[in-house]
């Protein structure tokens, strides 16, 4: 069962950081950048190449969790006429990666940022991710601009990419929107958020497309201990991914259209994965009529329900088999499109974190402006593929390991102990091997037993939780 997002306020207690160091070195993750790519990218942070349009006078503000430095994506929204107009700035990495050059190969070596509880290991040193590439507030910076003209029930009418100078007035994460939003003392480019949000929500209804309010896992230090619980996402969250989720959709369109890109692609699901979760929502004792579709259901839960959540995250079950897909010269794929989007669909939005979206970009401007991509772009193409499903495997392995790995910390005082819980899933070929999701604290974990109750409460006993050594396992009290 794939499990929750997971991140860590306040430093980690040694046997944690000792187990997390562990894992990098187990995994062959690199702890610094080599002197030579690092020296390339203080060069590059002082000299990168500026676009001539200027937009600096837009007042863009950028959403992200707390403490984020490594800012992909600045926003503007206005109103156009009946309609809106959303302009999403994109953190220009090839204004500083030369094509060929130590820093480029580095990029391709790591593929995308890997977050850890304790740290980050980051795609490009951090002068650049965190620095002179990120859209950090009150510095200008120069970015791949996306213009994107709606209509009143915010359909796409005109899209405009092209490279300039931007700045961003003001570092916002999402409860501050959410609060500015609901308190009514927001500005008119951060309100509308939430109407173009909405308007952009109840189009992915009637294109069939999904979006999971997964929440997260998170722990919080607390009298002097570590305290685990679970994050249901705000509207917020949701309103802002419809920005990227748009812009995804546009530079999709602009590739096909002109036959030459990389997609984001996810194939439907098959009947029986289908079948199963219709299973697993009997067990969960979450009503879903026959009548009554996958994505209609979705809409209908609470991820602050404890039988919710468990559900939701069975859901991220469907998702695989999402990939990367290549084509060029108008030779387009068998599939374009996403199944949880409903539509074709290009990563193009986080290109700080993401080797693939400094390509996209490439691609969308020059499907923009007419004109034959790089050449360094259209070389690097083929290989995109295998490269980005290489690293998202491995950044999927680092946040597995690195649940289990924190909730043994946690917990490793408290074998023998006694909680309450529900087995959310069961093994298809061990009946006696499931998983248990503890009320409190917010744990997913190994359950072994005879006659295990799939979705009902039990109490389970921990008998093991060792960071170092072993994952946690829980047995029926």
């Amino acid at each position: 069962m794939p499990r929750r997002k997971i991140r860590v306020t306040g430093a980690p207690e040694a046997p944690l950081r000792a187990a997390l160091a562990a894992l990098r070195a187990e995994l062959g993750i690199p702890d610094a950048f080599p002197a030579e790519v690092q020296a390339e990218a203080e060069r590059s942070a002082q000299a990168p190449t500026l676009p001539s349009h200027d937009a600096t006078d837009l007042p863009f503000f950028t959403v992200d969790p707390p403490g984020s430095t490594d800012l992909d994506q600045a926003t503007h929204l206005s109103r156009q006429g009946t309609g809106f107009r959303v302009r999403y700035a994109i953190a220009d990495v090839a204004a500083f990666v030369v094509p060929g050059g130590r820093l480029d190969s580095e990029a391709h070596k790591r593929v995308n940022t890997l977050y850890f509880p304790d740290q980050k290991v980051p795609l490009h040193p951090a002068v650049l991710s965190e620095g002179a590439g990120s859209l950090l507030p009150d510095r200008t910076r120069p970015a791949v601009l996306w213009t994107l003209d709606l209509d009143a029930e915010g359909r796409t009418v005109a899209v405009d990419v092209r490279r300039a100078l931007v700045r961003s007035r003001a570092k916002l994460d999402y409860a501050d929107v959410q609060r500015q939003i609901d308190s009514g003392t927001a500005e008119e480019p951060v309100a509308l958020l939430k109407e173009i949000g909405l308007a952009r929500e109840r189009l992915e209804v009637e294109r069939g497309g999904i979006s999971l309010g997964v929440p997260e896992q998170e722990i919080t230090e607390r009298d002097h201990g570590y305290e685990l619980a679970f994050r249901a996402p705000l509207p917020a969250d949701g309103w802002n991914a419809q920005l990227s989720l748009l812009t995804g959709m546009a530079a999709a369109d602009l590739m096909t259209a002109t036959g030459t890109g990389i997609l984001r692609t996810l194939p439907a699901a098959p009947d029986g994965a289908v079948a199963r979760l219709r299973r697993t929502a009997v067990a969960l004792r979450i009503d879903w009529p026959h009548h009554v579709s996958y994505a209609a259901l979705i809409r209908t839960l609470d991820p602050h329900d404890p039988r919710h959540a468990a559900f939701l995250q069975e859901c991220t079950t469907l998702l695989r088999g999402a990939g990367y897909t290549v084509f060029r010269d108008g030779n387009l794929p068998a599939i374009t499109t996403h199944a949880a989007v409903a539509a074709p669909y290009a990563h193009c939005t986080a290109p700080l974190r993401r080797l693939a979206d400094r390509y996209a970009a490439e691609l969308c401007l020059a499907a923009a402006a007419g004109r034959t991509p790089p050449d360094w772009v259209l070389a690097a193409l083929d290989a995109l593929p295998q490269q980005m499903a290489d690293g998202t495997r491995r950044a999927g392995t680092v946040e597995r390991e690195c649940v289990d790995i924190v909730e043994a910390a946690l917990l490793k005082d408290r074998v023998g102990d006694v909680f309450d819980g529900c087995v959310v899933d069961l093994s298809d070929h061990e009946p006696t091997v499931g998983t248990v999701q503890l009320e409190s604290p917010a744990v997913i974990g190994r359950i072994e037993g005879e006659h295990l109750p799939l979705g009902e409460r039990l109490r389970v006993r921990l008998v093991r939780a060792d960071p170092g050594t072993a994952k946690i396992l829980f047995t029926p009290a």
